[in-house]
């Protein structure tokens, strides 16, 4: 084979590859969501999945130019599901914690959250403590589930464990029921969630999260979502 023909084939076979590699960076990017946390995320009668988590990861992804589907998958398997490949990033009030963040990688905050206590508004209860003796509901793997395990043991049987659950939406919706804030409760952050090392994924993100924060999108989900005005998140 002559030189000509060698450089034609490489020619050939780079305007062949160049196709490709606009494709994978144009890919649709699977954005896992358990779709039964209301109002983060759930699905209307005609199964379509809104939310305060599906309009910030929407605005995110419009701002960092990236294409996603959104998919309802269950928070019992969603880290899996990360794990796996099935999805290639999670919202799904997703708590950033050192745990986690051994096991994943977060984008700066995207949601202020606080654990309350829903119980009849005759309760005395004043803190968790007040709960001993009594059944304890909680979202599995949650840090509402790792907060009533350290009180009062993991296998304890009055804490009973449920697949979702959001305290002060429920409480909007059923009179009978009042919160109770633990002043001990930390304060926690919701982050997006990728596989660890994703670097790439993870900086698109977090851009296109500036970006949100810093145009009013931000401030005008939260509000259309939780009528409050937006809390000043941490960059970090």
């Amino acid at each position: 084979m002559n030189i000509k023909k060698i450089v034609g084939l490489a020619l050939t076979s780079a305007a062949l590859c160049a196709p490709v590699i606009g494709m994978a960076q144009n890919k649709e990017l699977v954005v896992g969501s358990s779709a039964t946390y209301r109002p983060f995320a759930y699905e209307t009668p005609t199964k379509e999945i809104v939310g305060y988590d599906i309009d910030m990861i929407k605005a995110v992804a419009h701002k960092a130019g990236l294409q996603i589907k959104i998919v309802n998958t269950p928070w019992t398997g969603i880290f899996a599901a990360l794990n796996n490949g099935d999805v290639d990033l999670v919202i799904s009030g997703v708590t950033i914690n050192d745990k986690r963040k051994q096991s994943y990688d977060f984008t700066a905050p995207y949601f202020e959250a606080r654990q309350l206590i829903a119980v009849p508004t005759s309760s005395t209860a004043k803190s968790l403590k007040d709960l001993a003796g009594k059944k304890i509901g909680v979202v599995t793997g949650s840090t509402a589930d790792d907060i009533s395990s350290r009180e009062f043991g993991k296998t304890n049987p009055d804490i009973r464990r449920f697949d979702n659950g959001v305290i002060a939406f429920r409480v909007q919706e059923h009179k009978g029921l009042k919160t109770v804030a633990d002043a001990s409760f930390p304060k926690e952050y919701f982050g997006i969630v990728v596989k660890q090392g994703n670097k790439a994924l993870l900086d698109k993100l977090n851009s296109g999260l500036t970006a949100v924060k810093a145009d009013g999108s931000y401030a005008q989900i939260y509000k259309k979502w939780f009528q409050a005005e937006a809390p000043v998140l941490p960059a970090q």
